[in-house]
């Protein structure tokens, strides 16, 4: 049976629900993102707190693969809109320059990290995803950077991570034209490895059998 098992939280670092739980999974971390409206958008506060989290996790004696999960409709709806309509100049800096540290240090954890996705897979929540070193689709999961239909663009390196994965031109159409693919889309252009029923499970096998490596 899975334990609840959340890294240390300072008092002042969130005053409701925390930004995900860690549950122990069979030689596995399972960092599964929660939000009180079952979207899990990237706040300014989960930022720092995921990105403590996997530092925590990271400097572990013997560091365990990760899994990175949401709920079964939606992995994470990116970023907060309506905080980042909110923000000065430099406050859109500080939130570009902390989603960049929580990805590359997702990108650079000493052991596997799996994105086992369900449902929409949006903006911030496609870069997490694709900072993961490997990806797990479920049926129903929908990728995109929607940004282009708001005028935005993402700053936490998916612009980078994306086209290395799929290749500039088809990169460039879901930047631009704010595409949406579906699981068997992602599958054909090379955005996930596997589509299966329950991919958290199946990282869970597959972190039994698998040694630390990365992109």
């Amino acid at each position: 049976m899975s334990r609840d098992r959340l890294p240390r939280i300072n008092a002042d670092d969130t005053d409701s629900k925390p930004p995900a739980v860690i549950e122990d999974r069979a030689g596995a971390w399972l960092l599964r993102l929660t939000s009180a409206d079952g979207m899990n958008r990237l706040t300014r506060a989960s930022l720092s707190i995921l990105a403590r989290w996997v530092e925590e996790l990271a400097a572990e004696r013997s560091p365990r693969p990760l899994i990175v999960t949401g709920n079964q409709k939606f992995f994470s709806a990116g970023a907060d809109l309506n905080e980042i309509s909110r923000l000065s100049g430099a406050g859109a800096f500080d939130f570009a320059r902390n989603g960049q540290r929580l990805m590359q240090l997702v990108a650079d954890f000493p052991a596997p990290v799996i994105a086992a996705v369900q449902g929409h897979c949006f903006g911030g929540g496609l870069d997490l995803a694709l900072a993961c070193h490997r990806r797990l689709a479920a049926p129903n999961a929908v990728f995109g950077h929607r940004g282009a239909s708001l005028g935005l663009i993402t700053g936490w390196g998916g612009t980078q991570r994306l086209p290395r994965r799929i290749g500039k031109g088809r990169a460039l159409q879901m930047f631009c034209a704010a595409e949406k693919l579906t699981a068997k889309e992602a599958l054909e252009c090379g955005l996930v490895e596997r589509v299966v029923d329950d991919p958290v499970e199946a990282a869970v096998t597959s972190t039994q059998h698998s040694v630390p490596g990365t992109e």
